[in-house]
């Protein structure tokens, strides 16, 4: 064990309970900046007010700034910071000051406050990048309009862009110009935005349902313009989704989108001018998956729809992130599923859910959606602060009605634009305008953790009493949970006819036991429980195999059916029982799709197996060697009982062309499916086809599904394939992540030593995050290798992450989240994550960011 002497003592934590408002406010601030990679110099002018009647003095926040100059209402003062404070005592009520710093923006690793990337000058303020730029109190609960100034070099960055709208342009001596924009809508200091490069624009136009012009742009490199016509037709359908489905119109005169290929984040909603990470904006049929134009909209409506929920109105402080995030992410997943397979996206949802922010709530890093403290706050967006902040939500719509939950949201924008709120303003509002209590719903902002339903249901003659009962085990910190509030819809399946025998039913759950009575029933019965995942809950109830494989061909709701469908293969996966049953649910499903009683989307969702990592996560301890020989040999019997079926699905789906109609999706994505399932069973003919495939592909869906389906197979065509996909897509960096994370996900003897080689690629660069998560970060997800019972891969994701973390911690602190399940594997394995955990707080100047997650995931 670590000796406890050499252990770094963590910073002092921020604590909600401690929250007190602004000393001083600042109505308005200036920004000039004299733009240069090497030395940025910026000048801020501050209008700030006493808030209250104190005596305290302003207190403004920084980090690496090297400042130049302080003056206090035109008086120069000679006041040092210490440390990243800077103190400066105001004698009156109101003062004007005047700060000049210079920041070096090309040695900016951390990609947080203003930093290159490439040829361009861009920044990242959320959560406390501002603080990098300029002297500021750099909370969320501090709102000023801006105006900004900035002046560069006309050749190397004839594009200069900030937040509001664009005002005069001056050209200076010396080649340099200046533009200055204006911003009228108070926001806090991390909405800050500047991009300054050489640009060129895709442009459009949207009128406003008030019969206003808003000017478009979407600016990248000048060879990436014609890849970002989806982003642009994805922006325009979402302005148009949230005038009428939430009556939100947007409220500038432009509204600019910048993509960067340097990022730590997916996206940034700062107001006016969303700063993108190139992989969610950059899409053509060459080089972007289905599942990537699926994501470019729906991270282009997440940010733009941030201009109501999170901008207009923000957080008051930090501990309410999931008010913007978990409430965005909602109305991003609504619009997603307006957009094409309702069902489809909810799966896509839950698996999502089930794969990050269930394990997180199961361990040492569980927090609830509104955390009661954090050291640093870029360790806590989260899965549980975006998807489970996201799911609370949806309970909400639920239990209010659509209708209800929009008068609640109209109310909530009524009161509070341009405030800086809390979750309580949120729920105040819903309350108010639904004439509902919702005190006991509250319990999900403050406990952690996944509730259980459990299930138990009796049948006499007619009537069907279902008894649900919730528990809820501890998680750091909170030893003793309450009963929550939540809707769960449940129906009753005909186990003789398939149909459903009763209208679907909507409880809802508040007490540790609740009964439910289903009367007049005709026949006997199967339940269908938690229909379209109203609850984020697990559920478990007693159901035979049969049973199981009977809904997955019966349930009338689509996530029930697949949900069957997943159950059934895991009580499979759990033993060596032949898995029969469920080769013949697999088949059943196949033939229904082939029927046209289900599309093929959907087919291809449901034949699916559960990952490995899922499946470790419903066992007590992960068997990791048991998991992957099972389910191989699930994927092996199934492949090779349905050859002929999955040929014909083959055939039928594939060839679908380029079109992005959810039709044309379903058919690539049961078509890859099928392919993949014919390589398993291991013909040459199969292999070929995949070959076939590749080669041909019009789209990077078939493409890289050819790929996927041959990287695990010991063949030439895997080695070529391998080959001509790095070649052709050679300085793509979007695409050449995938070839990175392909291979690092496979099951093959050979990966450790594969990632380990392409760690030395290259193409491979820590300090992009993308690539780091493309390769290491995706390492991390392979169950079957990251686990090697020799420990290599534990020693190999600590070694890249000491390495980054010595140049951007807030991507080293993501990498340690693998290692923080050390307690649901073997003690062997557990041992040796724990010594790799050690290791990394041990580390000489280990950021904080990385401490944080380590000692959490010791603790």
């Amino acid at each position: 064990m670590l000796d406890a002497q050499a252990t770094p003592q963590l910073p002092n934590a921020v604590r909600l309970a401690d929250y007190a408002p602004p000393d001083w406010l600042v109505p308005q601030v200036a920004l000039a900046f004299t733009l240069d990679p090497d030395r940025t110099i910026v000048r801020s002018r501050l209008d700030v007010r006493r808030n209250g009647d104190h005596a305290r003095p302003l207190v403004l926040d920084g980090q690496g700034l090297e400042t130049v100059a302080i003056s206090i209402d035109g008086v120069p003062v000679n006041t040092a910071p210490t440390g990243e404070e800077l103190v400066l005592t105001i004698p009156g009520d109101a003062a004007m000051v005047e700060i000049v710093v210079a920041i070096q923006p090309a040695r900016n690793t951390r990609l947080m406050g203003l930093y290159a990337s490439e040829d361009k000058l861009v920044t990242q303020c959320e959560a406390e990048g501002f603080r990098a730029i300029t002297w500021f109190p750099d909370r969320p609960d501090v709102l000023s309009t801006y105006s900004v100034r900035m002046e560069a070099d006309a050749a190397r960055f004839p594009i200069l862009l900030s937040n509001g709208d664009r005002g005069p342009a001056e050209i200076l001596a010396d080649g340099r110009h200046a533009v200055t924009w204006t911003d009228p809508w108070p926001k806090p200091g991390y909405l800050f935005a500047l991009v300054a490069g050489d640009l060129a624009a895709l442009t459009d136009s949207f009128t406003t349902m008030s019969g206003r012009r808003v000017a478009l742009a979407i600016w990248t490199t000048p060879a990436d313009v014609p890849r970002c016509a989806h982003a642009m037709a994805s922006l325009k359908a979402s302005m148009a989704w949230d005038e009428r489905v939430y009556g939100r119109e947007y409220d500038l005169d432009e509204f600019n989108i910048v993509a960067v290929s340097d990022f730590n984040a997916g996206a940034m909603e700062n107001k006016g001018l969303n700063i993108f990470n190139s992989k969610f904006i950059l899409a053509d049929a060459e080089t972007a998956t289905d599942a990537d134009f699926d994501s470019v909209a729906g991270v282009v409506a997440h940010e733009y729809f941030h201009n109501w929920t999170g901008n207009r109105v923000t957080c008051r402080d930090w501990f309410q992130l999931s008010l913007k995030e978990g409430l965005t992410v909602f109305r991003d997943q609504q619009f997603s599923a307006d957009q094409g397979s309702a069902a489809v996206r909810r799966i896509d949802d839950v698996r999502g859910l089930r794969a990050v922010q269930f394990p997180e709530d199961a361990g040492p890093l569980a927090h609830p959606i509104r955390p009661d403290h954090y050291i640093e706050i870029a360790n806590f967006y989260t899965a549980t602060i975006y998807n489970k902040g996201a799911e609370v939500i949806r309970m909400l719509h639920t239990l209010l009605g659509a209708d209800g939950f929009r008068a609640g949201a109209d109310l909530y924008f009524d009161r509070h634009d341009g405030q800086a709120v809390t979750c309580e303003d949120w729920l105040r509002a819903m309350e108010d305008a639904n004439g509902r209590d919702l005190a006991q719903f509250r319990r999900w902002y403050d406990q952690a953790g996944t509730p259980k339903i459990s299930v138990r249901s009796r049948q006499t003659g007619s009537t069907v009493v279902v008894e649900l009962t919730q528990s809820q085990g501890p998680t750091p910190g909170q030893s003793l949970k309450q009963p929550v509030h939540m809707p769960f819809r449940m129906a009753l399946i005909g186990a003789d006819s398939g149909h459903r025998v009763c209208d679907e039913r909507l409880v809802e759950v508040r007490d540790k036991i609740t009964v439910v009575a289903f009367e007049d029933v005709p026949e006997p019965v199967l339940l269908s429980l938690n229909r379209g995942f109203s609850a984020p809950v697990i559920v478990e109830a007693p159901t035979s195999r049969a049973d199981l494989a009977f809904l997955a061909g019966h349930d009338d709701d689509p996530f029930a059916r697949w949900e069957a469908m997943q159950r059934l293969a895991l009580d499979v996966l759990a033993t060596d029982d032949d898995p029969a049953e469920l080769v013949a649910a697999v088949a059943a499903t196949l033939a229904d799709g082939e029927a046209g009683r289900l599309d093929a989307a959907f087919v291809g969702e449901a034949v699916l197996l559960p990952t490995e990592s899922f499946i470790g996560d419903q066992a007590k301890v992960v068997e990791v060697e048991n998991i992957h020989r099972r389910r191989e040999a699930a994927r092996l019997a199934i492949a090779t009982g349905l050859q002929d079926q999955w040929w014909a699905a083959y055939r039928r789906h594939s060839g679908s062309g380029t079109a992005l109609t959810p039709e044309a999706k379903g058919d690539r994505r049961l078509a890859n499916v099928a392919l993949a399932y014919l390589v398993t069973a291991g013909s040459a003919e199969a292999v070929a086809a995949a070959r076939r495939q590749y080669d041909a592909a019009a789209t990077m869906t078939d493409r890289l599904g050819a790929l996927q389906a041959l990287i695990n197979t010991d063949t030439p065509e895997r080695d070529a394939c391998l080959a001509d996909f790095h070649a052709r897509f050679a300085g793509n960096n979007d695409v050449i992540d995938k070839w990175f994370t392909v291979q690092a996900l496979a099951t093959r003897p050979d990966t450790i030593a594969r990632v380990q080689a392409l760690l030395g690629h290259r193409d491979f660069s820590l300090t992009n995050p993308n690539r780091l998560r493309s390769l290491v970060g995706a390492f991390g997800a392979n169950q079957r290798h990251f686990h090697a019972g020799d420990g290599a891969g534990y020693a190999l994701l600590a070694d890249q992450l000491l390495a980054v973390d010595r140049v951007n911690p807030q991507s080293a602190a993501r990498l340690a989240v693998p290692l923080g399940r050390w307690r649901r594997f073997d003690a062997a394995r557990g041992a040796l994550m724990r010594r790799q955990l050690e290791r990394i707080v041990a580390a000489p100047g280990v950021s904080k960011d990385v401490l944080e997650m380590a000692s959490r995931a010791l603790a």
